[in-house]
């Protein structure tokens, strides 16, 4: 088996990291459901839930990654007391990894193909209907889905062929930082609109009466839940970049970084979405069709519209890029840890695997479209749910035991590892909080997640 690499500076990590983290979420999600619960009252809710929550199980999924120098399908094998069955864990989060790429990469691909829309000028001189049809017809064509999807699929496994410093490191640092550039100059453009300072307002002013219209308990839940997610952890996709990184800095500053550059990037998205649509009457809580179609009709109306348009979906398809990155490396490393094969047999066999696995998603939006489980959807929604709803927090739930019972790792031998190096210390008051709390936290979103799906 080939030695195993580590990454050439702190920045790569953080920045590859932040890509794990970053993706679709932040800069789809996060200003829909900004937009639907009120605004600044939201967000303020959101940051406070993310180092509450996120914080704490992003250092646990790090410390079990360095502490073992293995991939999530092994790092338990090496930690867990002799005779415990943790490790059974690794194997459903490996399988999850895959789940998530399954539809992961036809959204990445939308993106893809609407860079080309864009540059084109499909959106020039349409009605908000026919803008809405090209998404609609989109999904209605397999073939057009199945070539972007293969495209991503390819482009992401083609960079990690390149090993971790010169494929995935030097990637996602020159990607995460096009994209915050992109984001800069987009959200420069946004507030320079007419009109735009009414969505500033709306969203950097907390207004706590939108609250209340909307149902406090239900704002707090849905900012707990987007600040769990957001972060993708629970399924060792970060886990793997702290198997990579080496014992100089304490892992509690390096996760607050993370979180810092994913909070960062999902912030700016709002000052992009906001001041836009508002600028031109558009609500922006209206779901995931302000992407594919709300913010095509904003450009078409903005001055050099089909220019701002295409960067834009650079911009998005950048931000799916990282995480599609991230979690094929997560894949390869550990289908290397599991079978000792070479990088290059593991790519091969994994880019067979995740184009295969991946055709469904794409399928179930025409040919297989009749297919469909009540309440839950399509393919696709079938796959997220199994990851969302249920994959990443009960796999949250079995790091945050892992790391503080003694039928695990335990709880020293978890600080020792947070701790060790310069920087941020994890702080061992809270002890209480992780152990006894912040579990039931996280059964209470799972069973909450069930009961909006299915009852409410």
């Amino acid at each position: 088996m080939e030695n195993r690499e580590n990454f050439k500076s702190r920045i790569g990590f953080i920045m590859t990291s932040a890509g794990c983290a970053i993706g679709l979420g932040n800069v789809w999600r996060f200003p829909f459901i900004t937009g639907k619960y009120g605004g600044a009252a939201f967000v303020l809710f959101y940051l406070i839930f993310l180092v509450l929550l996120g914080a704490p199980i992003m250092v646990m999924e790090f410390a079990v990654g360095r502490a073992s120098a293995k991939s999530a399908a092994r790092s338990f094998h090496v930690l867990e007391p002799k005779g415990t069955k943790w490790h059974i864990f690794g194997y459903i989060a490996s399988i999850g990894n895959y789940l998530l790429m399954m539809f992961y990469t036809s959204v990445a691909g939308w993106m893809f193909s609407y860079i080309v829309k864009s540059a084109r000028g499909s959106f020039q001189g349409l009605s908000t209907t026919e803008i809405g049809a090209i998404f609609t017809n989109l999904l209605a064509n397999p073939a057009e889905q199945l070539f972007w999807m293969f495209f991503v699929t390819i482009v992401g496994f083609i960079i990690c062929s390149g090993g971790l410093k010169n494929g995935v490191e030097k990637a996602s640092t020159l990607i995460m930082t096009s994209l915050l550039f992109l984001m800069l100059i987009l959200a420069i453009r946004a507030l320079s609109l007419s009109g735009a300072q009414k969505g500033l307002v709306f969203y950097l002013k907390p207004d706590f009466s939108k609250m209340i219209d909307c149902g406090i308990g239900e704002v707090v839940f849905a900012a707990m839940g987007q600040a769990f997610f957001t972060l993708s952890i629970g399924m060792g996709s970060l886990a793997i970049f702290g198997s990579y990184i080496g014992k100089e800095k304490a892992l509690a500053g390096e996760a607050l970084s993370v979180i810092a550059m994913d909070t960062f990037v999902a912030l700016m998205a709002g000052f992009i979405i906001f001041p836009a649509c508002f600028a031109f009457g558009e609500n922006p809580g209206q779901g995931p069709g302000l992407l594919f179609v709300t913010l095509p009709n904003i450009f078409n109306f903005m001055f050099l519209g089909r220019f701002w348009g295409t960067l834009f979906f650079v911009f998005m398809s950048f931000a799916a890029l990282t995480t599609v990155i991230a979690v094929f490396e997560n894949l390869i490393a550990s289908t290397m840890d599991l079978f000792g094969w070479s990088r290059k047999k593991a790519v091969i066999i994994n880019l067979i695997v995740v184009s295969v696995f991946s055709i469904p998603c794409v399928l179930g939006f025409n040919i297989w479209s009749s297919f469909a489980i009540p309440k839950v959807g399509n393919i696709q929604d079938i796959e997220d749910f199994i990851v969302s709803n249920n994959l990443l927090p009960l796999g949250s739930l079995v790091y945050l035991l892992f790391c503080t019972t003694r039928y695990g790792w335990g709880f020293d031998n978890f600080m020792a590892e947070a701790n060790t190096g310069s920087g941020i210390q994890f702080p061992r008051c809270l002890s209480f909080y992780i152990r006894f709390i912040l579990p039931v936290i996280v059964i209470v979103i799972w069973v909450v997640g069930y009961l909006q799906k299915f009852f409410l």
